[in-house]
């Protein structure tokens, strides 16, 4: 499942690179359903998406729910300065950049 779950987050990764670099992140929590499973997660924005959390969750829900997750929540949208301390928590699964 790892496995799995480390391709996953490299092909978003991927798919996100050709995308502008943004210097604002939103962390997030996300589900799968057929077994349950609850991820926290982060997420690299655009620009467009930085000013709300209601902007977040319309970039956000396209690219988790491409991935198999269903996107449930943002919890905040936070800057490059904070990048570093919150993905220790998110993991590797879910650093989207």
């Amino acid at each position: 499942m790892k496995t799995t779950l480390r391709t996953l987050a490299l092909l978003t990764g991927l798919a996100l690179a050709s995308q502008a670099s943004a210097q604002c992140y939103a962390d997030f929590k996300a589900k799968q359903d057929n077994p349950l499973r609850l991820q926290y997660g982060i997420i690299e924005l655009p620009d467009s998406a930085c000013g709300s959390r209601e902007a977040a969750a319309r970039y956000a829900g396209p690219v988790i729910t491409r991935s198999g997750w269903t996107l449930l929540q943002i919890e905040s949208i936070f800057g490059a300065s904070e990048f570093q301390s919150r993905s220790a928590h998110a993991g590797v699964i879910h650093r989207r950049q």
